[in-house]
């Protein structure tokens, strides 16, 4: 077990925790990851859980540098699937246009579309 520290991506209060090295960080976010668990810091070790949820200032099992703002965070651990680190972030969706270039194009102004 080793003292690891986290600030709050809000106020920057110092958090410090007692927690095993095994367990990969992947980010800390003020808000939860889609599909992502979350423990209370006081349920360490997390073998299970994929990150944990903070509340600034007041989660027991923590050691705060000061009072806080009382908003959680999250710390993420890097997860995997089959041997590959899954990604916290959706994928990006694209949009076709519909452009059809027998129709006129630009703004519309009082007499019509402008060719």
């Amino acid at each position: 077990m080793a003292d690891v520290t986290y600030y709050c991506p809000r106020c920057e209060t110092l958090a410090t925790v007692e927690r095993d090295a095994y367990l990969a960080d992947k980010s800390v976010t003020p808000y939860p990851l889609e599909g992502w668990s979350y423990d209370p810091p006081s349920a360490l070790p997390h073998a299970d859980a994929d990150g944990v949820r903070f509340v600034c200032g007041e989660s027991d099992g923590v050691d705060w540098s000061e009072d806080g703002c009382g908003e959680p965070f999250y710390l993420n651990f890097v997860r995997h699937d089959e041997g590959r680190e899954i990604d916290s972030e959706p994928a990006s969706e694209y949009v076709e246009l519909n452009v059809r270039p027998s129709e006129p194009r630009g703004p519309q102004g009082p007499g019509g579309p402008t060719p």
